[in-house]
């Protein structure tokens, strides 16, 4: 891993790895972008270098920028913006995906809509598929606005594709986005009375991530509920009930993507108390697709840390052992290059974390 991303409400922050450290917990800022606007999502294209950021202006709304160096000049792209015909403005850039074919890219926004760029993020289009779909009437935003959230590329193949949406549920397609079916199967939306879940189109998907080493496997946060599919997303198994869990409602998930029987969340008390369950930061890992449930603590404060971590702001550097980072809303970083199993503050006093990307 070369650095970390790390999206807030006050610029883009380049954490890398200090001069002189020998371990993977020791950063320093390299470099900072956008001071004073939302950073809502960063990220660096392997494939090619360039880096991405979705930046919200207080004044002038949503654009998208990309950069060969973050500490350089920035360019904007043209994109994503809705047609006219549309009658729709984007609100807010919420994911930015790399896809399968050469200089192809994918970003998630609000109102939930998918934008396809074939250019490495010059220029955008919109998926009309999915923004036609009819259900659409039927699907109501969440506390974060009705948003396209998680975009999964099925390996080696680019026609299919899974996303998720808050709250619209998760739609898959086979054939590149010129038709899109639900795979809602599974999911019980506990938020609503109980006779209203038979026949709703108001599935709160806060994150969906696929296993690149087994893509039928993917994973999901729910809107209380974790879930894991065996089928690429057809259908969903429930993992966070009775399982080892403290709650079952958070944002952030993470996979292990050598390991598909291994994935990562950060639990949150409940949808009306969005903070650490006891006042204590803990990682759940499971090792066993959800089977059971584990705390990874040693070296996160363990007493009166009411934090919040949104559904961005954690990320796997893909290593071997595995990096794991995230950020939270009080403006610390916390990091582990062993897998979970010790953790330290890598930055502090930085503005309200929105999003973590390894690089």
């Amino acid at each position: 891993m070369r650095e970390l991303l790390v999206g807030t409400r006050k610029g883009l922050f380049v954490l890398r790895k200090a001069r002189g450290s020998r371990g993977d917990d020791s950063f320093e800022i390299a470099a900072r972008a956008f001071p004073g606007e939302v950073v809502e999502f960063a990220m660096r294209d392997t494939r090619n270098g360039r880096y991405l950021a979705g930046v919200t202006h207080g004044q002038f709304g949503p654009h998208l920028f990309y950069a060969d160096d973050p500490a350089g000049a920035w360019q904007q792209a043209e994109g994503p913006a809705f047609p006219a015909s549309l009658n729709a403005a984007v609100e807010r850039i919420w994911v930015i995906e790399p896809g399968i074919g050469d200089d192809e890219l994918w970003c998630g926004v609000a109102p939930a809509a998918l934008f396809r760029s074939g250019d490495g993020g010059k220029t955008w289009a919109p998926v009309q598929a999915l923004w036609d779909v009819p259900e659409r009437a039927q699907w109501n935003p969440g506390a974060g606005g009705m948003c396209l959230n998680s975009i999964c590329p099925w390996p080696g193949d680019r026609n299919r594709l899974a996303v998720s949406i808050s709250a619209g549920g998760v739609w898959l397609t086979d054939d590149g986005g010129k038709s899109w079916r639900r795979g809602v199967k599974g999911l019980v939306p506990r938020y609503l009375p109980e006779d209203a879940r038979g026949d709703t189109h108001a599935h709160c998907v806060h994150h969906i991530e696929r296993a690149p080493r087994q893509p039928s496997t993917l994973y999901m946060q729910f809107h209380g509920g974790v879930y894991r599919s065996d089928d690429a997303g057809e259908s969903w198994i429930d993992i966070g009930t009775d399982r080892g869990l403290p709650s079952d409602f958070g944002f952030p998930l993470v996979i292990d993507g050598h390991d598909p029987n291994r994935a990562f969340v950060i639990p949150l008390t409940s949808d009306m108390d969005r903070v650490m369950p006891g006042g204590k930061v803990r990682v759940y890992e499971t090792r066993d697709r959800g089977a059971s449930w584990h705390a990874l603590a040693e070296g996160l404060p363990q007493s009166q840390a009411y934090l919040t971590v949104l559904r961005q702001a954690f990320c796997s550097d893909g290593a071997r052992p595995l990096g794991l980072y995230f950020g939270v809303q009080s403006g610390e970083v916390f990091g582990s290059a062993d897998s979970g199993h010790s953790w330290r503050t890598i930055a502090s006093r930085l503005p309200p974390v929105v999003s973590m990307r390894c690089a």
